[in-house]
């Protein structure tokens, strides 16, 4: 999924349009993904791991069978060591497959729980916004939109003024918006109408000053 001029424009225009009528300043971010996720993959590795390790232990002569394979099954009962030593190679062969294969990173994806993907956007947010937004106004009145491509997630970040003022629960018609048009594959779109959507509620609470400024700049922040 990519961001054309087009969206990037749009999104430069619907800021600019949504602070014309509030001293809320609106960032907007855009990342291919808020994480790597390689601590998923070695999870799934591990696991793969024990799993074969609880089969050689729960599944009767398997150890023997393997060995069979790789010797000469007329000759002499493996000994106690050479089954611990088979076992491990298993083991380790097991692990190093499923972590290669994990390499790809939309399967890493997929095998990521929502829950930790949705926490690691929530945590990328938060760091962008202190970077980007925080404190950065002269009332404090910073507000960040971040999307995560990759997850289909977005956070809306705001500075403590407007935290105060504004629930939690009111951005969520802002995030379905985007939300819905990410997953049909128009970000630029989703962008910038949650961008209107969130002028609007600012407007409500933080309406334009004669002396406001354009403090934080409206273009689109791709990462």
């Amino acid at each position: 999924m990519r961001l054309t001029d087009a969206d990037r424009a749009r999104v430069a225009a619907a800021v600019t349009a949504a602070e014309a009528d509030t001293d809320g300043e609106i960032v907007t971010i855009v990342a291919g993904r808020s994480d790597a996720y390689h601590d998923v993959a070695l999870h799934w590795a591990v696991l793969a791991m024990l799993l074969v390790l609880a089969l050689l232990a729960s599944i009767p002569n398997a150890a023997e069978g393997l060995h069979a394979l790789v010797a000469d099954p007329w000759g002499e009962a493996p000994s106690s060591r050479m089954l611990f030593t088979l076992a491990l190679v298993v083991v380790t062969l097991t692990f190093l497959a499923v972590r290669v294969t994990l390499a790809w990173a939309p399967l890493r994806m997929a095998l990521t729980p929502r829950a930790t993907r949705a926490r690691r956007v929530r945590r990328r947010a938060l760091m962008l916004f202190r970077t980007a937004a925080e404190a950065r106004t002269r009332a404090a009145t910073g507000v960040l939109l971040y999307l995560s491509l990759a997850e289909h997630r977005a956070e809306i970040v705001a500075d403590a003024p407007i935290h105060s003022r504004v629930a939690p629960e009111v951005w969520g018609e802002a995030m379905a918006a985007l939300i819905v048009a990410v997953k049909d594959g128009r970000p630029g779109d989703g962008m910038a109408d949650a961008v209107t959507r969130i002028g609007a509620i600012l407007a409500a609470h933080f309406p334009r000053s004669p002396d406001d400024t354009n403090e934080l700049p409206d273009r689109l922040i791709e990462l």
